[in-house]
């Protein structure tokens, strides 16, 4: 059994079940073994020397640079993100924000994000980047031209989310990485919402692609992780950068998430089919004034999703035809079988109350009107639909 770049010929689905089954990692067994360590014992003290010179996955030299577990996981992540070289693996999706920023950016550079970025996101913007000396410029990634403008303004990076946090607007990503390149900014994208299955961030164009593992590759709610590929260049900072910061993750959690990885694919076209039929239901309630989905043919995203896009997740919103801000907070107390919680991408369903424009500098968010974002999960779908036709019908 081999795993990695070396199958990437093979279809996604195939790639997901085989990646990082490595057998010098796995032995006579299907999955890679826990390996719970911090020291790694050598023979000889000249092995160790050897070990120390040879900073790649797949030599024991150090718990912080991982064994087998983490190894795995890491080697399977890249099998499925085309064009990447290698994967680096962090304790939170946050966490690795973190990293992608901190490998690219230093004091005095300036950085363009997506104004509809995931919260965090900015917040490392106006926080910890502002501290060191990085300024950060909010754009509306629908602006093309306004995009261009601002590069030749001079930038070092590009921070991009697709679709949009919260409101899931979808951008011409191809376009706007290609308009960085040429005026020498590196794009970055945040590609939680669609993962690898559903959106190639490097073949289109990007140079570095982040995922929070915490929700797809998880699934199953019970673990933090975030993964950070890319080609060899940037690979190598990030893990470079990584280790200066000591980032590792547990043995145990790379389990779960490399567990929860072999089923992703069909979690993933399950919750889509299920949040479209959900969504299009939606549409037709009175008490909804519009549903921010880009899976749904009225979108105003829908025609760049299927031109670039190859699958998406149970993720969306909608807005209640209600002036009342109290509304949406009422009509999520009233499910009974989604829960109010942060996160997404688990087997079980979400409702959020939310407010994008308190996340906003220069993008409209539901215009005041109370909203509320889901997760779909793997319930049946019909009772899905009518718990949320009893929760509106209530208020």
């Amino acid at each position: 059994m081999s795993g990695g770049g070396d199958e990437k010929h093979l279809k996604p689905a195939t790639r997901l079940v085989r990646g990082g089954r490595r057998k010098e990692w796995t032995g006579p067994v299907v999955n890679p073994p826990v390996w719970r360590a911090s020291t790694h014992l050598y023979d000889k003290d000249a092995d160790r020397h050897a070990a120390g010179g040879n900073n790649a996955d797949g030599q024991f030299f150090y718990g912080r640079r991982g064994a087998p577990t983490q190894w795995a996981l890491a080697d399977a992540l890249t099998a499925i993100e085309a064009d990447a070289y290698g994967t680096v693996l962090y304790p939170s999706g946050v966490a690795a924000i973190a990293g992608c920023m901190l490998a690219v950016l230093k004091p005095g550079d300036r950085l363009l994000m997506a104004d509809n970025a995931y919260d965090p996101s900015r917040n490392m913007a106006t926080g910890l980047l502002t501290r060191m000396g990085v300024e950060t410029t909010f754009f509306d990634p629908r602006d093309l031209e306004g995009f261009r403008a601002l590069c030749r303004q001079g930038a070092k990076a590009v921070w991009l989310e697709c679709p949009g946090s919260l409101t899931f607007e979808v951008s011409d990503i191809p376009a706007l990485a290609a308009i960085a390149r040429e005026h020498g900014a590196v794009s970055m994208v945040d590609n939680t919402w669609a993962s690898p299955l559903g959106f190639s961030a490097l073949t289109h164009g990007c140079d570095i692609v982040m995922m929070s593992l915490s929700k797809h590759v998880g699934g199953h709610s019970d673990l933090m992780m975030g993964s950070a590929s890319a080609g060899k260049r940037w690979y190598t900072a990030l893990r470079r950068v990584s280790q200066e910061l000591g980032q590792v993750v547990s043995p145990d959690d790379a389990a779960l998430a490399a567990r929860g990885l072999r089923t992703m694919g069909i979690r993933l076209e399950a919750q889509t089919r299920s949040a479209l039929a959900i969504a299009t239901r939606l549409e037709a309630q009175p008490q909804v004034a519009r549903v921010m989905c880009p899976l749904l043919p009225s979108d105003p995203g829908h025609a760049l999703w299927r031109r670039d896009f190859t699958g998406g997740c149970g993720l969306f919103s909608f807005v209640l035809a209600s002036d009342d801000p109290q509304a949406s907070a009422r009509v999520a107390d009233a499910l009974d079988l989604f829960g109010i919680g942060y996160s997404w991408g688990g087997f079980e369903s979400l409702a959020l109350p939310i407010r994008p424009e308190d996340y906003r500098s220069c993008m409209q968010g539901t215009d005041g009107k109370p909203a509320i974002r889901l997760s779909i999960g793997l319930e049946d779908t019909a009772d899905l639909i009518a718990d949320l036709a009893q929760a509106l019908a209530r208020v």
